[in-house]
């Protein structure tokens, strides 16, 4: 059954579809964020226009430094780390609730991970790679929020993670009592087993031990331990287990071709030859044939809205 599902708040780089704030002038149009953007509240930010930078601008590179990387401009030969710094940090301080970042890869200031660092200004070669300046800052303040670039989303299991994240977040938010917060595990039961089944235990002892707790920190608890529980990608034996599990509750009413038929999509799924959605399409039209509620309940079978699930790849 469909759901309805509140809206994530999501800091992007404004280059991505959102500006022309490229230092070369440039818009770069993403077919995933435009897919995304009827779905999140997208909060646009261009670091380097921020500080002061023009559009277009020269260059600015990522510096070795002692006390870590530089944010140098080459033509001037201006040290824009401070600035950057400042920036930065006030920025974020007033960001408000945010459920997640989508940065521009290989960004000196918002790459997440894949920023060149030179040796000098002038280039004298890569001698590493890195965070941007202003993704570094994301990091050290938001360190458990999902954080991903526009590049690394057109791999389809680290875009479901990034998805489920974000959106699950955002309805755990949502949560303003025990049994609703107890509700939302049960929803969500088959999908933590997927992604951790370590950090989905630790989930059910917080909330069998939550009576008498103050309910905003068993919430917080639980948030900190949903982040956790989906912070890496998922395993494809451990989200086959749970699609099996699953489908266990409709072995009864099934004939034998359509449990072999089940059983056949599962294995061409552990082996990449289908994607998640063939056998969660199969066990969502088998629970509202059978009107079995605890599956058809389930987070499993839609972890974020049905139109995300097949989107255009960049």
């Amino acid at each position: 059954m469909a759901s309805s599902w509140p809206k994530p708040r999501l800091l992007v780089s404004a280059c991505l579809g959102f500006a022309a704030v490229r230092y070369s002038g440039e818009l770069i149009p993403d077919k995933i964020v435009a897919a995304l953007r009827e779905h999140v509240d997208f909060v646009p930010v261009c670091p380097e226009v921020e500080i002061g930078l023009g559009v277009p601008r020269p260059v600015v590179r990522l510096v070795r430094g002692e006390g870590g990387p530089r944010m140098v401009q080459p033509r001037t030969g201006e040290d824009l780390t401070e600035r950057m710094r400042a920036f930065g940090r006030g920025f974020l301080e007033g960001l408000g609730a945010v459920e997640g970042f989508l940065l521009k890869n290989r960004s000196p200031s918002c790459a997440l991970k894949d920023a060149k660092v030179y040796a000098h200004p002038e280039g004298g070669g890569v001698v590493g790679k890195g965070p941007g300046l202003f993704a570094r800052l994301v990091e050290e303040r938001f360190p458990l929020l999902p954080k991903e670039d526009e590049g690394r989303l057109t791999n389809p299991r680290i875009r479901a993670q990034f998805l489920t994240r974000v959106f699950g977040l955002a309805r755990l938010r949502e949560v303003r009592d025990l049994p609703s917060l107890q509700a939302f595990h049960a929803r969500y039961k088959l999908l933590l087993l997927a992604y951790s089944q370590k950090e989905a235990r630790v989930l059910g002892r917080l909330l069998a031990e939550a009576q008498g707790r103050p309910f905003p920190e068993v919430h917080g608890a639980y948030e900190e331990g949903f982040l956790r529980a989906t912070e890496r990608p998922y395993r494809l034996g451990a989200m086959a287990d749970a699609l099996l599990h699953a489908f266990g509750y409709f072995k009864k009413a099934l004939g034998a071709r359509e449990k072999a038929h089940f059983l056949d999509l599962l294995v061409d799924f552990r082996e990449e030859r289908l994607p998640l959605e063939a056998p969660l399409a199969l066990l969502a039209s088998w629970a509202r044939r059978f009107a079995e509620p605890y599956v058809e309940a389930q987070a499993l079978l839609e972890p974020y809205p049905r139109a995300l699930m097949r989107v255009p790849e960049a």
